[in-house]
């Protein structure tokens, strides 16, 4: 399997150095050159493994110059260490409608990025041998909230590497800004940047393809990796998840082999949901892509209309990791709609830049509602629906799941055709303690962050994770905070190079 450039599909390379290199050099996301297709018998052969089998059958599909047993000794380090508190992996809960969540969040992040990012520094510290890099490899990274601490806790300390990871000053919640102040290692750093994600996302970017930069940093024995989305090592484990979420649907009677389902997806980035998009490529037998949004609704509107407009209002929002204007992977699957154009890719991604919109052809609109749609909700619709399902079941939902919820039930109250929903459920309630107490109706006051997980937990009786609650007692390492202009200069004082 070879991956290709969105922006130069002449440009060709194979895994190990599409995840080394994490983005092309033309700035254009690396796509795999085909879709594997997998067989009912296929889907029944994964019955029965556990998750880190499956995952290492289904990585082998994509990462062919990887061994298997390779790939087997990264799934087992990610996912059979200990470090997720379900043997499962993941875990799917049924509410009160029917509606099924896929919960990605028992990793030690309390995130669904965990999922892939557990696994990522296994790849690339595999990937930089295969590819003969004889360089450190210095990961850079924006995030919207959930991405900075998991990046962090799977590269911490990581021989070969160093992270430097950039968050919007006020645009994320108080417990993910302190699991990344008071992330441990020798080999991270975290930075605050004035401004929101689209900011720190696209400071990262135009760093990552800045030809001076690139030669300061081969100067100095390195070279730049990302852990975000863009980068396929990133992306490929997500798939992955969907996938296996399948089978065991299949393994616990909820579906028969064949039988179809509707997914729905919180998302800002749109990795998550084209993720959802490959795995349907593959043989999942998923019928519609619903992409749910807070207000911050660049992506409704797009599937809606067909134009593509960063330029308006950003709202903060009580589901911050869905705060963005700017969606990245979108990139990769309007290359494969467009069968694999990639002049037109250069012209919208060009004129993203330079005009803040593009537009595509009604035809190409046409091809993309038949398969998703989008749905937005506000923080007053978010926070009523948290305390819907707490009434109905006991279940607590955090904020980005609980939009997930809104648009699922939308979307089956005016469907047509009933199929079972699947919701992707992204992070546990306690990474957004304040906002889910006050969907529960209590009053928190002035608590600080850790007596609202107090009264959470009093109000739910759902466990504290021990993640979050060991953080009162760690001391704050990360306080810096640049403007966009400067985080070049930011990282390259985080480096001790010039």
């Amino acid at each position: 399997m070879l991956y290709h450039s969105t922006r130069n599909k002449a440009l060709c390379v194979s895994s190990a150095e599409a995840i080394a290199q994490g983005i092309s050099k033309d700035g254009g996301l690396f796509v795999p050159e085909s879709i594997p297709a997998l067989s009912a018998a296929d889907f029944d052969a994964l019955k029965g493994l556990s998750y880190a089998e499956r995952a290492a059958r289904l990585f082998a599909l994509y990462l062919t110059d990887f061994t298997a047993e390779e790939l087997r000794e990264c799934t087992r380090a990610a996912y059979e260490s200990g470090s997720f508190e379900t043997p499962a992996v993941q875990e799917i809960s049924t509410l009160a409608d029917g509606s099924m969540l896929l919960e990605l969040w028992h990793g030690p992040t309390c995130a669904f990025k965990d999922m892939a990012l557990q696994i990522l520094p296994h790849f690339l510290t595999r990937a930089i041998k295969k590819t003969g890099i004889d360089r450190e490899v210095v990961i850079l990274t924006a995030t919207s909230g959930d991405t900075g601490k998991a990046a962090l806790a799977g590269f911490k300390d990581v021989p070969g590497t160093r992270i430097l990871v950039f968050y919007p000053v006020d645009g994320v919640s108080p417990m993910q800004k302190r699991q990344m102040q008071t992330q441990e290692g020798a080999n991270v750093g975290v930075c605050a940047v004035k401004g929101n994600f689209d900011d720190c996302q696209n400071g990262v970017k135009a760093i990552f393809t800045d030809p001076k930069m690139q030669e300061i940093l081969a100067a100095n024995g390195m070279q730049f990796s990302s852990a975000n989305s863009i980068n396929w090592g990133r992306l490929v484990p997500q798939i992955v998840y969907y996938v296996s979420a399948y089978v065991t649907m299949l393994e616990k009677g909820i579906l028969n082999n064949g039988d179809r389902f509707a997914l729905t997806v919180p998302t800002g980035n749109f990795g998550n949901i084209l993720a959802a998009w490959y795995a349907k490529q593959m043989g999942v037998p998923i019928t519609h892509l619903v992409c749910a949004s807070n207000i911050n609704k660049v992506l409704t509107d797009f599937i809606d209309t067909g134009v593509y407009d960063r330029n308006r209002d950003f709202h903060t929002t009580v589901s911050p990791s869905m705060d963005i204007l700017i969606s990245s992977n979108l990139e990769r699957l309007l290359y494969h709609m467009t069968g694999e154009d990639d002049a037109q890719i250069r012209e919208w991604f060009g004129a993203l830049k330079t005009d803040g919109r593009y537009e595509i052809s009604r035809e190409l609109r046409n091809r993309i509602q038949a398969e998703f749609s989008g749905a937005y909700f506000d923080d007053a619709q978010t926070k009523a629906m948290i305390g819907k399902v707490f009434s109905e079941t006991g279940y607590l939902s955090d904020t980005h799941t609980a939009v997930g919820i809104c648009a699922a039930r939308d979307y089956t109250a005016k469907a047509a055709d009933k199929y079972p929903m699947l919701i992707a459920s992204t992070a546990n309630p306690y990474k957004f303690g304040a906002a889910v107490l006050e969907a529960v109706g209590v009053d928190a006051g002035d608590a600080d962050e850790y007596a609202v997980l107090d009264l959470l937990q009093q109000k739910s009786g759902m466990k504290i994770p021990a993640a979050l609650a060991e953080l009162k007692t760690k001391p704050v390492r990360f306080e810096d905070v640049t403007a966009q202009e400067d985080m070049a200069e930011y990282v390259k004082a985080s480096l001790g190079i010039k």
